[in-house]
């Protein structure tokens, strides 16, 4: 009786089969300034003067950015974008300070070379031009360094060896994965040593009882849902990213992605990580245990630290069973209060089996539909206002089914939903979340985009979109899509060139919008070069002077010193 009523609908929403879908050294020119960053988390951290009487120290900057892309289009350096928008360098924002190279760092030299070389080997020490090109430009192409140096050290001791040099000889060093980070922060500013991780990538060790899976920081996320998936297990996170961000990356980021409304963040799924401090030093805090309360969890200060408190070079996750039944819908709202209905019933109605719940607007998949090659409106022939992307995860075939159809129904019988339709296998349901994972591919095709990743109050959410297509008018598309299931916004400006007089018009306006609604200017992306500044408007000036002080603590040379006043008067 339930299925001939859904086939009366305007569109048959058919269930699949069992199937599983898871298969810097920066000083700017204002007086009194040697840091212009919130502690660290701008590249890098400064140095202590260094003369004849004092051994050179340098508090190194580290941070791991997560990045959302892949592989293949990261290495199409000349083309595209980069050729015909042109790269906006080292830009912080509308206010930002200019930056210059800090002269208390040093620069390399050919002993340098030859230490890097005595520990690394000579074919992991990189000097070629075109492989630098690739390790200075981020994803975006719209930050570059010119670092000389790239090094691909093979295990925790060699990245020690190299942090200890550095910090002797003051050399500045940037840790980069898989580069695939959309604010500027995994790339050098300057000439900074450029430290990759792609090299550790063993996985440890996995128990097949608990879940737990140990490996080393430079492992792709990809390849290790690969591994799992022959396991049976699956990773607690998933994105767009995958076949090139490493988890390294995602811990340092406190990586998000499309399931965290079913698995949560990282913070509950990390058990432990080991770490190389700026001096050398190596934590390890690799604990396998779901259970310990022997005092402060240090853990804690890393993940999402972006790296500016050291390098993450293993880490220890908790992975969940992989289950069988999973189902995935593509449906069409009318408006963005439709959307937000359709949240609140899935998690009331589909409760411990919603295991995602992404939306986007009219723009977003027109933009898709134009720019992605085989891309195809999975509800043709009309456009609709909103989509969302809700998908299912249990252990029960029938039982999965039955819950999603009753939901489904309800949904379309009270006007919550206007179309439709579920995966009726896996290559389908991979073609609804191309649909999803590639809007920042697409966006990058079309121009230039100005980037922000929020977290808002849901029922706030699209005002912000509304407010700032107002603000822009004709001279930029307004682009809107996120993890609604969350609270997560990315909100995109897309413009055919950057334009200081459009970012003007965008920056502080969208900061101090999401500060006065008690939002956070960074929801998964991290802070990196593009926001390190703007920092305030998520966290108070106590609470920054806290972590300043947790920094320091572990900054054991106390060669690290930031400017106090740093845009705190511009939140008074």
């Amino acid at each position: 009786m339930m299925m001939e009523k859904w086939r009366a609908s305007r569109r048959f929403l058919r269930c699949s089969a069992a199937v599983s879908l898871f298969d810097r050294i920066l000083t700017p020119t204002s007086a009194n300034s040697a840091c212009n960053s919130a502690f660290g988390f701008v590249n890098h951290r400064g140095s202590q003067l260094c003369n004849e009487n004092q051994k050179r120290k340098i508090g190194t900057c580290f941070h791991f950015l997560r990045g959302d892309r892949d592989t293949t289009l990261r290495t199409s350096m000349g083309t595209g974008i980069g050729s015909t928008v042109g790269l906006q360098h080292r830009c912080f924002g509308s206010a930002a300070s200019k930056v210059q190279r800090n002269p208390l760092f040093s620069t390399l030299n050919s002993d340098d070379i030859s230490y890097f070389k005595g520990v690394l080997g000579e074919k992991n020490v990189i000097q070629d031009e075109d492989k630098l090109m690739i390790a200075n430009t981020d994803w975006m192409r719209k930050y570059r360094g010119s670092s000389k140096l790239l090094l691909q050290p093979r295990s925790t001791e060699e990245i020690s060896q190299i942090l200890r040099y550095c910090n002797s000889r003051c050399l500045a060093v940037v840790p980069q994965g898989g580069n695939t980070g959309l604010v500027g922060g995994s790339v050098p500013v300057f000439d900074e040593v450029v430290i990759n991780l792609s090299l550790m990538n063993n996985v440890i060790s996995f128990d097949k009882v608990s879940g737990i899976l140990v490996c080393e920081a430079g492992c792709i996320l990809e390849n290790l849902m690969t591994y799992l998936d022959t396991q049976g297990f699956i990773m607690p996170l998933d994105l767009g990213a995958k076949g090139s961000c490493q988890i390294g990356g995602n811990v340092s980021t406190n990586a998000g992605g499309l399931r965290l409304v079913r698995y949560g963040s990282l913070h509950g799924n990390v058990l432990g990580v080991e770490v190389v401090l700026a001096n050398g030093d190596v934590l390890d805090m690799l604990g396998a245990l779901r259970k310990d309360n022997t005092g402060y969890d240090l853990k804690h200060l890393f993940i999402g630290s972006e790296g500016s408190l050291g390098i993450v070079t293993k880490v220890s996750i908790l992975t969940p069973p992989q289950l069988s039944a999973v189902n995935l819908a593509f449906l069409a709202c009318k408006d963005y209060y439709s959307c937000q209905k359709l949240l609140v019933e899935a998690k009331r109605k589909l409760g411990e089996i919603l295991s995602a719940f992404e939306f986007l607007d009219n723009l977003a998949m027109d933009l898709v539909l134009n720019h992605l090659e085989g891309v195809r409106n999975p509800l043709p022939p009309s456009m609709h206002d909103f989509y969302v992307l809700i998908e299912t995860t249990g252990s029960d075939e029938a039982h999965s089914k039955e819950k999603l159809e009753a939901f489904l129904l309800h949904a379309m019988e009270v006007g919550l939903i206007s179309d439709g339709v579920l995966a009726q296998d896996i290559n389908q349901a991979l073609s609804f979340w191309r649909v999803r994972e590639g809007l920042s591919e697409a966006l990058l095709k079309v121009g230039a985009c100005y980037k922000y990743d929020l977290s808002l109050p849901i029922e706030k959410l699209y005002n912000l979109v509304q407010e700032m297509r107002e603000r822009l008018g004709a001279s930029a598309k307004v682009i809107a899509y996120g993890h609604l299931g969350d609270g997560n916004l990315h909100l995109n400006i897309s413009t055919p060139q950057y334009d200081d007089k459009i970012l003007a018009q965008i920056e502080p306006f969208v900061y101090e919008w999401t500060s006065m609604h008690r939002g956070s200017i960074s929801a998964e992306h991290g802070l990196g070069l593009m926001k390190a500044n703007e920092i305030f408007y998520s966290k108070s000036t106590n609470v920054f002077s806290i972590a300043r002080e947790m920094q320091n603590n572990l900054d054991t040379d106390l060669c690290t010193y930031w400017n106090m006043e740093v845009r705190a008067k511009r939140l008074s």
